[in-house]
């Protein structure tokens, strides 16, 4: 009869972690789990051969705030995030309020969410528009990595093997316009997002980031400098060249249909309409 059981780990510290991810290096990291059941529909699920569970490594699990940024370990749950209110930027509660269901949330972490291999989850589009930054630690370093540079093609991430997220600084800048749009895609488990922020100075417009997310990260930093330092509100010719640039850009991917390409420009326009004339 085949061995169904698996080996699970519960280190106390890095040390610990990496001296039992060194030994078992195929080890998969467990944090709130809801990666590794996904889509296995199971009552009892398939799990891998050999576990590292993070839950007794505390560091993982603390939210510090600054004047500058919230830094949040990599195991803060989704609700724990959403409890801490105004002191999150609003777009980024608003992505987690419409991840799955509060049962879910309850157990799935940011650092899960982040570095999903399956998939690119939700909020990697707000962390892209906030300019985050991730800690990854290995057993002999640990580097800093924007969130814009952390992302790859296909869903897929820059962590390297023996490799982990372990903490999270969100700037805590403030963004006067925001907007979370969370779109229907024809794969439900592939979630399409676009992010929308801007930051006003008396009356000029000082900053704005437009992130679209599917299987990518979509980011047009040419269409943000047609309009960074205008007088506000837009005129409609300069709300109509961001507009033009956008579906320029989009135009000829072949990764998205026209219902999808209608529905992110839609979202800009109604998005830009409300800092113009």
């Amino acid at each position: 009869m085949e061995d169904l059981s698996s080996q699970v780990f519960f280190p106390a510290s890095f040390n610990e972690l990496f001296a039992a991810w060194n030994k078992y290096p195929d080890a998969k990291l467990f944090a709130g789990g809801t990666g590794i059941i996904w889509r296995q529909g199971k009552n009892i699920p398939d799990l891998p051969p050999e576990i590292i569970c993070l839950d007794k490594l505390e560091e993982l699990s603390n939210i510090t705030r600054t004047e500058k940024y919230l830094e949040i370990g990599a195991m803060v749950t989704l609700n724990r995030l959403l409890w801490l209110g105004k002191a999150v930027p609003e777009v980024l509660c608003r992505c987690i309020e419409n991840i799955a269901g509060i049962q879910v949330r309850n157990i799935a972490t940011i650092g899960g969410n982040i570095c999903c291999t399956t998939r690119l989850l939700d909020t990697a589009a707000p962390m892209t528009a906030l300019d985050a930054q991730y800690e990854l630690r290995s057993a002999n370093s640990s580097r800093w990595i924007s969130a814009s540079r952390f992302y790859l093609a296909g869903g897929r991430n820059v962590l390297e093997k023996g490799e982990f997220l372990t903490r999270i600084r969100v700037p805590l800048e403030p963004w006067d316009y925001s907007v979370y749009s969370k779109f229907s895609p024809d794969d439900i488990y592939n979630s399409e997002v676009l992010v929308f922020l801007a930051k006003t100075q008396k009356n000029i417009l000082t900053g704005l980031k437009v992130v679209f997310k599917a299987n990518n990260i979509l980011q047009n930093k040419k269409s943000e400098s047609i309009i960074a330092g205008k007088n506000l509100p837009l005129s409609r010719k300069t709300a109509g060249d961001f507009v033009d640039n956008w579906i320029s850009f989009i135009a000829e991917r072949a990764d998205m249909n026209e219902l999808l390409k209608n529905e992110i420009i839609n979202c800009i326009e109604l998005s830009i309409s409300s800092l113009s004339e």
